[in-house]
């Protein structure tokens, strides 16, 4: 969907004012078409979620007309798995690393997988602070995935991920998914378990695969209807 500034404006809570100071900064992603500005909802999700910004829960919604269920974050994360002691002394070897542990289907082109990751993140890091970052890809249906699946990664040494905060990253969530659709969906609720004390605490301590996903699902049980990323940034 290709929303207007108003849509936008009304999706990130800020004013239509805020909205084209932003794009004068180049630091929202926009789109140009027929002298008007326009978004894609799945890139402002990845964006806001990337900056912290509260937005609003009708960020969440896509229409999808066969109805499929979509995976919880804890059947997803079983689904991805969980791996301590993960190699790299920069983001490049943190990342080829993340890509040679994942379980994926053998179909998959691993080295495509890096290469869009790197992409990505030469867009702005995926780090969101706290010695946190969900490198995922831009365009997650490039990958002809089954499932979605979403990996979870302890790094040996805490390495610069150019976060928001400027904080060492180490502590990795790596999304992969068969449609925009889901992974607008892991990408939405794992901002709203990332703020969740009990589910942070367990991180920092990189506590065992069953306390792990526990916490994790008493977390998304505590998700309400719709979802909110929380932030303290300023309109």
């Amino acid at each position: 969907m290709q929303l207007s500034v108003k849509d936008t404006a009304s999706l990130l809570n800020v004013s239509e004012k805020t909205i084209y100071r932003w794009i004068k900064q180049e630091s929202i992603p926009f789109y140009r078409i027929n002298e008007q500005f326009r978004f894609n909802r799945s890139e402002l999700l990845d964006w806001a979620t990337s900056r912290r910004i509260q937005v609003s829960p009708e960020i969440f919604k896509e229409v999808d007309p066969n109805k499929t269920p979509l995976p919880s974050l804890a059947d997803a994360l079983k689904a991805g798995g969980i791996y301590y002691r993960v190699g790299g002394t920069d983001k490049p070897s943190v990342l080829r690393a993340i890509v040679d542990v994942l379980n994926l289907p053998e179909e998959v082109d691993r080295e495509f997988l890096y290469q869009v990751l790197m992409a990505r993140e030469t867009l702005g890091s995926t780090g969101i602070g706290e010695g946190i970052a969900i490198p995922h890809v831009r365009n997650p249906v490039v990958l002809h995935v089954s499932k979605p699946s979403m990996a979870l990664c302890f790094l040996d040494h805490p390495i610069d991920f150019h976060a928001i905060d400027g904080q060492p990253v180490g502590t990795l969530f790596t999304l992969t998914s068969p449609t925009v659709r889901a992974h607008l969906h892991m990408l939405s609720r794992l901002g709203f378990v990332l703020q969740n004390q009990e589910f942070k605490t367990a991180l920092k301590r990189q506590a065992s695969r069953e306390e792990l996903m526990e916490t994790l699902a008493r977390a998304e049980a505590s998700l309400p209807t719709a979802p909110v990323i929380q932030t303290s940034q300023a309109k």
